[in-house]
């Protein structure tokens, strides 16, 4: 009895010591500091995704400059994609060990740069460069990959609706950018507008990097954790579940759907006979739907499950691009307005669900580098679908073989998504 009661009371003050240290939890915030880093991560990631979706409309000015094919234009983006996808692994061990701040200064300054740069350029390995690395690398470290390990610390029960509030400004990025570089193009050209572009960027570096003030990593947290025993899921033991891979299939699939249409879908309305600034404007509308729709589906992924909730958007998805395959003239807008709103309203409504997801099956400080090589598969599928559209269009003279595509990809990643209901067992 004595010695099991000294055993009892050794084990409680070892446990004592474990739960003070301040390292090992993280810090907790007042109710007011989290929402306010919840609103700076959506504004943050708002202003790197603006400039990067800007390129749908620099696309069609590029061809109309200087006689460009589809495909060939269409490469920069592809670039950027498979850079973004194979830098995120660096990002996610970067914000793991530096913390947002460091990353949103250093990103910005090479956006800015990138932006700058393309107002001079005049041949495609430039902007296969300036765009495809440059402005990507910089986008990367303002994108959803730096938030996420910090509002997942900060929001447990609520996981699913943080992340997707996050992710939604994608979406609203994808809306404003349109129209706005769409009238920029038209007002300045396209090298005024691209000049004007890096003066606003520039602007923002410093006041975006403020809004992250004392949230980089403390000293010693890492070590810390792993002599307490509580480094979580390690990269190694994440890749050797199959849920890892599938996460990583989803992001592909996912990726080849959306950007087979996504990039090319004002240069099919133009090619429709459509108005490029009333097309522009529709399809920037509906975009801006994306902001309540991956909010909604991200917030009811904490409530009926991820898979259900991804599910959901693909089948959404898919309808979007139907309506697409049914415009066959310039008289029919309701159908233009019906692909807009259905594509748009879940335009990255996949995103919170696989992060949060990603965040549930593999919990820990390593959190940013398992998701930063996991999204690997979005910049591989969303640089190869982009690349394809153009292609198949250069083929065939219309972009109906890509959306047929796009549909069956996204049936893919539903199949995908909802092969991970169960959990990983740890090895």
């Amino acid at each position: 009895m004595w010695a099991a009661s000294l055993a009892i009371r050794r084990n409680a003050r070892q446990n004592r010591g474990i739960m003070s240290e301040p390292s090992i939890t993280p810090a907790r915030l007042s109710s007011s500091r989290t929402w306010f880093l919840l609103g700076g991560a959506f504004l943050t990631f708002s202003v790197g995704a603006g400039f990067m979706h800007s390129y749908t409309v620099f696309l069609v000015a590029f061809i109309e400059a200087f006689g460009w094919s589809r495909a060939d234009a269409s490469v920069a983006y592809s670039v950027s994609q498979i850079v973004s996808g194979l830098t995120s692994p660096l990002v996610g061990m970067l914000v793991d060990r530096l913390g947002p701040r460091r990353l949103i200064l250093g990103g910005g300054c090479l956006l800015a740069a990138g932006l700058f740069a393309s107002a001079y350029a005049n041949a495609l390995w430039h902007m296969w460069l300036l765009y495809g690395v440059v402005m990507t690398l910089g986008a990367n470290c303002l994108g959803l990959v730096v938030f996420v390990p910090l509002l997942s610390e900060h929001f447990v029960k609520n996981r699913g609706m943080a992340v997707a509030i996050v992710q939604s400004a994608n979406g609203f990025a994808r809306a404003f950018s349109a129209p706005l570089s769409t009238m920029m193009v038209a007002g300045l050209g396209w090298r005024g507008a691209y000049l004007w572009q890096g003066v606003f960027m520039a602007a923002m570096i410093v006041p975006l990097g403020a809004l992250f003030r004392r949230t980089d990593p403390a000293p010693g947290a890492r070590a810390a954790r792993r002599a307490a025993g509580g480094e979580g899921w390690t990269l190694k033991q994440a890749m050797r579940t199959p849920h890892f891979w599938l996460l990583m299939l989803v992001y592909v699939f996912t990726g080849l759907g959306s950007f087979l249409v996504a990039l090319h879908q004002l240069a099919f309305a133009v090619d429709i006979g459509f108005d490029k600034l009333y097309a522009a404007g529709v399809l920037g509308l509906g975009a801006f739907l994306s902001l309540p729709g991956v909010i909604i589906t991200g917030t009811l992924s904490d409530y009926v499950g991820r898979e259900i909730s991804a599910v959901v958007t693909y089948g959404t998805s898919i309808l979007g691009v139907v309506f697409a395959l049914m415009i066959t003239s310039p008289d029919q807008h309701l159908l233009l307005w019906l692909h807009g709103c259905f594509f748009g309203l879940t335009w990255g409504a996949r995103g919170p669900a696989i992060t949060a997801k990603t965040a549930d099956l593999f919990p820990g400080p390593n959190l940013g580098t398992i998701l930063g090589v996991i999204s690997i598969g979005t910049g591989v599928g969303a640089g190869a679908g982009a690349w394809l559209a153009g292609f198949v269009f250069d083929m065939t003279g219309t972009y109906r073989a890509a959306f047929w595509l796009a549909i069956g990809f996204y049936v893919c990643g539903s199949v995908a998504f909802w092969s991970l209901r169960r959990p990983p067992a740890v090895r």
